[in-house]
């Protein structure tokens, strides 16, 4: 019997054998079946990168990766301390982070370009959190300790994701939500550091970001010496760097030496205002011990505060609040950053990879004494620019930082602080989005745009905190909108020719009915299908936020435009449903319905439905109840492009595709009240009032055979390969001078 339905659904549709594709729960689980040893050892391989490229290491690679690492190395010494300033460290904290995150990150990381260090947005924050805790509890701990002791959590969160192999969850934070953040974030470091940059002294620079500006302004006639250090400083950096810029377009041939020139910009500028200071303060030192300017003072020599970390349980519930934003911060900068440069130079990271190397690199760094570190914009920008091979260059850069830290130290002590402001702002100001890439985001999506804005807006007027949290739950929200009220469109046809030539062939090509959604022009028209058959797009995947949605729009529809079957002006008003109390006095419905089409079919596109639930499912079968209980008569199902043959199974499982729904179904196939006492009815159907009880019973409804097999034959008529041959299906039922229904005859296949 079975053979004969299957050969019978294949002639009706035109398959051929074989051609259907059929899936079932065996099935699945059979494709997912590995070797255990394998994947293990598949496991922990993926988490060594470096084993993947070291063998294949040659002099080719080794020098892109000396240039990098050392002109990296050279730029992130005087950075590191500049940063370790703003997490209100001491500078040789922002070095022992630097040296940690470009040693151990190489062994790790899938981004050749990405150099992890302190970064601006990340120290800020560190010392937003150091403030906290020393509010909450006044003198119990130090700085360093918080510092570490948030380096040390964040980096074992980040680290269980990416051994977990949840790094998909940085997906659900859009680029511009980042770079709102980001934007504000900069603004607010920016803001910060001129008060240093001018010498201005007196109030509190971590305030948010409206309130420091205000009070730089209030306080500018007491700007002090350091201003012509740190103004001077700030205006070398951006003449260095737009000159060079100027002078490699008008001198390609010598383009190099005017980019290492550009790149050392920060080291120059530094040593020239450090040997300035130096001969400026050397004789004026005060009784107190101070100076005319801030110095930057003793910087201790080689790593000070080596050992295992103390982790104090009472410190860890004092940050308990403060992880989640560190945590945020630390991974999304460094993804954004690691994608955008590897899709700039041609590879792809992995991102669970990534905060496998952030975990690590955090834990371990705290060994070292080290705070927070993570990939850092500029420093991956100029390793890029560098022309980085591998991930090996940071081991050089390493070995910059660690010279640095036991053969400089003496000379860091005359660097002015205002130069260090300076090289801040001028490092940070990048990070703020162009005129034009905010603009990018409004050409594209308007709403993202306001998401921009609100982030920066929030970060500005409020704190960095508040800012992450505002893009990601607008983002988020965002998100769920877009779920829950995706796109749909009625559908029309036009008829395109295959080229210019007169009597050329045309083909069929379905676009939305209402002129807003088309983006057809004006000299063609939109022809809609028959009368009778509604086609329908749906453009999201078909789940429980939106599937309510899908109901109404088609219920609303079928009422507004279809002709209602049965004729109500022949019943008593107190007989019919309290929601429909029918016309009011002196208006003739039965008129007005006539002039409506007959409902014959409905047609679903779901080319963009890759995922279908049981309440989405549930929806349909209401659909199919409602607008069959308003048509008085049997209304077919046609379902176009099913790519999934889960979404397929899904579809045959509630009764459609095969044009008669299977009995073992119940009109609730997600009953969330199963009706007790024997309450359902024959058909299909759930409890019905009296007024329901006397429509007549759909003789072409009912089941052709036992369902003693899997649900899932490819014995489906009424689910097409193309939206074309559906409606075509569809709208041949019109013209059929049987009076049976393709159903019907659909149904004597089934039965030979």
């Amino acid at each position: 019997m079975f053979s004969g339905v299957t050969k019978a659904a294949k002639r009706l549709v035109g398959y051929q054998d074989g051609a259907v594709p059929t899936v079932s729960v065996a099935h699945w689980v059979n494709s997912k079946k590995r070797d255990p040893k394998e994947e293990a050892i598949t496991y922990v391989k993926g988490l060594f990168p470096i084993f993947g490229w070291i063998t294949r290491y040659n002099f080719g690679w080794l020098y892109g990766d000396f240039v990098a690492g050392l002109t990296v190395g050279i730029v992130a010494v005087p950075q590191s301390m500049s940063y370790a300033q703003i997490a209100t460290l001491p500078p040789q904290y922002g070095l022992y982070s630097s040296f940690v995150g470009t040693l151990v990150y190489s062994l790790f990381a899938t981004a050749k370009d990405v150099n992890i260090g302190p970064v601006a947005v990340m120290s800020l924050t560190v010392s937003q959190i150091i403030a906290y805790v020393d509010k909450a509890h006044p003198g119990v701990w130090e700085g360093t300790q918080i510092a570490t002791t948030l380096a040390f959590i964040c980096g074992f969160i980040v680290l269980g994701i990416g051994i977990l192999r949840l790094g998909w969850i940085v997906e659900f934070i859009p680029a511009p939500a980042v770079s709102g953040y980001m934007t504000g974030s900069a603004i607010n470091i920016v803001a910060g550091q001129v008060p240093g940059l001018m010498g201005i002294t007196g109030f509190n620079t971590r305030a948010a970001t409206y309130e420091v500006i205000i009070n730089t302004l209030k306080y500018l006639p007491h700007t002090k010496l350091d201003a012509a250090f740190g103004l001077v400083g700030l205006a070398s950096l951006y003449i260095i760097r737009i000159t060079a810029d100027r002078l490699m377009r008008r001198f390609p041939h010598r383009q190099k030496i005017f980019f290492f020139i550009s790149v050392f910009r920060n080291a120059f500028v530094i040593i020239i205002l450090t040997i300035a200071s130096w001969l400026y303060c050397r004789h004026r030192e005060t009784k107190s011990g101070s100076y005319p300017i801030k110095v930057l003072g003793t910087v201790p020599r080689g790593f000070q505060h080596l050992g295992p970390p103390h982790i104090d349980k009472n410190l860890i519930v004092a940050l308990a609040s403060q992880l989640p934003v560190a945590t945020i911060i630390l991974v999304l900068e460094h993804i954004a950053i690691s994608r955008s440069f590897g899709r700039v130079n041609g590879y792809k990271i992995n991102p669970n990879q990534e905060f496998v190397a952030i975990g690590v690199t955090n834990t371990i760094g705290t060994l070292f004494g080290a705070y927070p570190a993570t990939g850092s914009f500029s420093r991956s920008a100029l390793s890029s620019k560098s022309g980085v091979r591998t991930p090996a260059a940071g081991l050089l850069s390493s070995v910059i930082v660690l010279v640095a830290l036991y053969g400089l130290t003496p000379a860091f002590y005359w660097i002015p602080s205002a130069g260090l402001s300076a090289v801040i702002i001028h490092a940070v100001a990048d990070l703020v989005a162009s005129p034009r890439q905010v603009y990018s985001y409004w050409c594209v999506s308007p709403i993202e745009f306001v998401i921009w804005s609100a982030a920066v807006l929030v970060t500005v007027f409020s704190t960095i905190e508040d800012g992450i949290y505002t893009a990601i739950a607008t983002s988020f929200a965002l998100l769920l909108v877009r779920i829950a009220r995706p796109r749909g469109y009625f559908l029309g046809k036009v008829e395109v020719r295959t080229s210019a030539k007169p009597g050329s062939e045309s083909r069929e090509v379905y676009v939305p009915l209402n002129p807003k959604a088309n983006l057809m022009n004006d000299t063609m028209k939109v022809v809609p299908p028959a009368p009778g058959v509604l086609v329908y797009r749906f453009e999201e995947s078909f789940i429980y936020p939106n599937s309510w949605l899908l109901n109404t729009v088609i219920v609303d529809y079928v009422k507004d435009n279809m002709r209602r079957g049965k004729d109500f002006s022949t019943i008593k008003m107190s007989d019919r449903p309290w929601n429909d109390p029918g016309p009011r006095p002196g208006q003739d419905e039965n008129a007005e319905n006539l002039r409506k089409p007959v409902l014959h079919a409905i047609v679903f596109d779901f080319s963009a439905v890759s995922q279908i639930d049981t309440t989405a499912v549930q929806a349909l079968i209401d659909t199919r109840v409602e607008v069959e209980r308003w048509a008085d008569r049997p209304v077919e199902f046609h379902f176009a492009t099913v790519l999934s043959p889960w979404v397929r199974r899904a579809l045959i499982a509630g009764g459609f595709g095969v044009g008669v729904p299977p009995s073992g179904v119940p009109a609730e196939i997600a009953a969330v009240v199963p009706y007790r006492e024997g309450q359902t009815l024959p058909g299909l159907r759930g409890p019905m009032t009296d007024l329901e009880s006397t429509l007549p019973v759909n003789e072409e409804r009912r089941d052709v055979r036992e369902q003693t097999g899997p649900i899932d034959l490819p014995d489906t008529p009424f689910i097409h390969f193309d939206l074309v041959s559906a409606v075509h299906a569809a709208e041949g039922g019109l013209t059929k001078t049987d009076s049976r229904s393709s159903m019907s005859k659909a149904a004597d296949l089934f039965s030979e």
